[in-house]
């Protein structure tokens, strides 16, 4: 074992720990980060490589774990007792939950442990090899969640990411320090067995992070005409000095450090110091992807474009008197008013969806193999899939109930469910499949 005087603190530059004497000799007692992670991820990559080429799609023969490059939306934020998010906008659950869809699950606790297996279990089915958590700040419900949700995803060989949300006014000041802590805590303290790290199509790795609410404006004006200040917004430089930050600090660990931004703003976004876009809207419609492709390539920008079934989103019930407030449109738009009680509507909805997602997986499968566009260029590629399950915007791929698998009393809340609860899973396994071999 490493001699008890050696048994230090590391500096941020180094990866040690006690370890059996036959793995780890005198000379080989401080390992940078770097090191540690070509011995811990190496053999990985060489397994995938050793797939003859004749067996594997292009994609796949450009990246060597090419599932790790489809990474899931994930939201682990739901609980059943005492009751989150499912009784958002005055829901009453069990029976009445945040959503237009009942789940197959039900109102879930994202923390129970078969709830997670479960989850892994659909993900690995479907082909994606990762997801990216909605994370809340440290200390937060989800951050206390992480470790556990990590255990379940890597006993299934999925990885995790994360997608930094705005979790208070001035959440721009602490986005170098959040990255640190993610990185070590969720990667180095735990040996690198579940944090992605995604490898571009020379063979260089390193994590990836999104950040939700990025480039704002520094004023909004409502629908009366009143201009207010909006909290989180934060400028340019700031963004620019956390992000020099956390490139200074994982230089020498890391062949790229990735940080893409939630934003079509394409000139402030490269001002910020972002290496690109990752667009979450649903409403940005595949049909507008190639022309923001195209701007992010003349700034040499990446990009990022979701596969998605739309958005059906759930409407406030109560809206106070004179507020701008708008329910959200259903995505794709239908050419007429869906009667929810109607099972041939309900399959109607979900065709459009079906559209939807084979429209959008051919579009930025499209766009991220074009060789005159930046993302070809630098060996980028990455595709989130959104999303696994945020339920409020009707937008999940998680499985739910079959329409004739309602209770009379979930019948009577107007849920949007089709005859099929699991037509996306199936549906988007079956193109992953295409991509993944050939």
């Amino acid at each position: 074992m490493v001699v008890a005087d050696e048994l230090k603190a590391p500096r941020d530059d180094e990866w040690w720990a006690e370890r059996p004497a036959r793995n780890i000799g005198p000379s080989a007692v401080r390992l940078t980060r770097r090191d540690f992670l070509a011995s811990v991820v190496g053999a990985g990559t060489a397994l995938a490589t050793r797939l003859t080429a004749a067996a594997r799609s292009p994609l796949a023969r450009r990246f060597a774990d090419l599932r790790r490059h489809f990474v899931f939306e994930y939201y682990a934020w739901y609980g059943a007792n005492p009751v989150q998010h499912w009784d958002q906008d005055r829901r009453r659950t069990p029976i009445d939950v945040a959503s237009n869809y009942m789940p197959r699950l039900g109102a879930y606790t994202s923390g129970s442990r078969a709830v997670m297996d479960q989850h892994a279990k659909w993900i690995k089915d479907s082909g994606a090899g990762a997801i990216n958590v909605s994370w809340w700040g440290r200390g937060s419900d989800v951050d206390r969640l992480v470790p556990s949700l990590m255990d379940v995803m890597a006993a299934h060989d999925l990885r995790v990411t994360f997608h930094l949300e705005p979790y208070r006014d001035r959440h721009a000041l602490s986005y170098a320090e959040d990255i640190e802590y993610l990185i070590k805590e969720y990667g180095e303290k735990r040996r690198w067995d579940c944090l992605l790290l995604l490898e571009d199509a020379g063979g260089g790795r390193g994590p990836v992070f999104k950040s939700f609410r990025t480039i704002l404006p520094e004023t909004t004006t409502d629908c009366h005409g009143k201009v207010e200040a909006v909290r989180d917004h934060a400028p340019d430089a700031t963004w620019r000095e956390q992000t020099d930050r956390v490139r200074r600090t994982f230089a020498a660990d890391f062949d790229h450090v990735t940080l893409l931004a939630d934003s079509l703003d394409w000139e402030r976004t490269k001002r910020s110091g972002f290496d690109g876009i990752a667009v979450y809207d649903n409403y940005v419609r595949p049909s507008a992807w190639r022309a923001c492709a195209e701007a992010c390539s003349e700034r040499d920008l990446v990009f990022s474009f979701n596969i998605n079934p739309g958005f059906d989103g759930i409407a406030m019930r109560d809206v106070p008197a004179g507020a701008c407030y708008q329910p959200p449109a259903i995505e794709p738009p239908a050419a007429r008013s869906y009667e929810w009680t109607r099972s041939r509507d309900a399959g109607d909805a979900a065709a459009a969806s079906e559209r939807r997602i084979r429209e959008s997986f051919s579009e930025t499968i499209s766009l991220q193999s074009d060789a005159a566009l930046s993302n070809a260029k630098r060996g980028f590629f990455l595709v989130y899939l959104n999303s696994f399950n945020e339920w409020h915007e009707g937008h999940q791929f998680e499985p739910m109930k079959d329409r004739r698998r309602l209770t009379d009393d979930e019948r009577a809340v107007g849920y949007h469910n089709p005859d099929d609860g699991r037509y996306r899973l199936k549906l988007l396994k079956r193109l992953l499949s295409g991509v993944l071999s050939r």
